[in-house]
């Protein structure tokens, strides 16, 4: 019953999918991970942190709901669990377990030492690399579609007036809210901040041409016709510390804290021989 639940639950996380749906070295390597795990997780159980861990009703319930919401309907989520050899009722018993197997690692983890602002602008120093940021653009666009030339003339007209028309971002923001047959007209023409390489090829030298509050010339791409308006730049350079620096704590405690829950784990398993 636990290595069916284990098995569909690492099914979706490992492979994103139901695990019926796997091929035959999928679920090999499904089977030979769950096992492992379903020791690991007895191991854990017996140990005396796990005496007196209880996990609120509350918790169960939103775990067995997280589950429910990646079928389509009850009846699939209920073949699904037919399939693996589970009732209702063993998947509630199998996710309690689990939950107290996460509880107990969080205890684990909590006497992690915590990271210090020394220790985020040690890895900073270190690791430059990683906090170089690209040269990239916020912009805006305004769309407009065409089935025949007829109507890449209307639409390019249109278009060649708002360009002069709509020249401040909030009036650009109204002419796309009216105009634009994208999505992002509801959001002002609303583009957001675009690197290198996640334009069309067509659109992305004119953007990474245009100076702040420059509107281009009409541009044509596989969509249709578009105007880009460049709200602001920002230049390539590397990220002041001060702007990483929480992230960088969060990340090397996330790194400590599996580290301490590894080397416990390691511990039971030195010692179950």
């Amino acid at each position: 019953m636990l290595c069916g639940y284990l098995e569909l639950k690492l099914s979706w996380e490992m492979f994103q999918k139901a695990p019926d749906t796997l091929s035959e070295a999928e679920r090999i390597r499904l089977s030979e991970i769950a096992e492992r795990q379903h020791r690991i997780e007895q191991r854990i159980l017996a140990t005396p942190m796990a005496a007196n861990v209880v996990v609120p009703a509350a918790t169960l319930s939103t775990r067995i709901d997280e589950i429910h919401k990646r079928y389509p309907d009850k009846a699939c989520f209920t073949r699904e669990l037919q399939g693996i050899g589970l009732e209702v009722a063993d998947l509630e018993s199998a996710i309690a377990r689990d939950l107290r197997v996460e509880a107990v690692l969080d205890k684990v983890a909590s006497v992690t030492p915590p990271v210090t602002a020394v220790d985020a602008e040690i890895y900073y120093r270190l690791h430059p690399e990683a906090f170089d940021r690209p040269e990239a653009r916020r912009l805006r666009h305004i769309l407009i579609t065409f089935n025949n030339p007829k109507e890449e003339e209307a639409a390019r007209k249109i278009l060649e007036n708002l360009r002069s028309t709509a020249g401040n971002r909030e009036k650009f923001a109204e002419a796309a809210l009216r105009h634009s047959q994208c999505p992002t007209a509801m959001e002002g023409g609303v583009l957001g901040v675009v690197k290198r390489n996640q334009l069309y090829p067509a659109l992305e030298p004119t953007a990474f041409s245009l100076k702040a509050g420059e509107v281009s010339a009409v541009l044509a791409s596989p969509m249709g016709l578009h105007i880009l308006r460049c709200d602001e730049i920002f230049e390539s350079g590397k990220l002041a510390f001060e702007l990483v620096r929480e992230r960088i704590i969060e990340r090397l405690t996330d790194k400590r804290r599996r580290e301490t829950q590894r080397d416990w784990i390691k511990s039971l398993e030195k010692a179950a021989g």
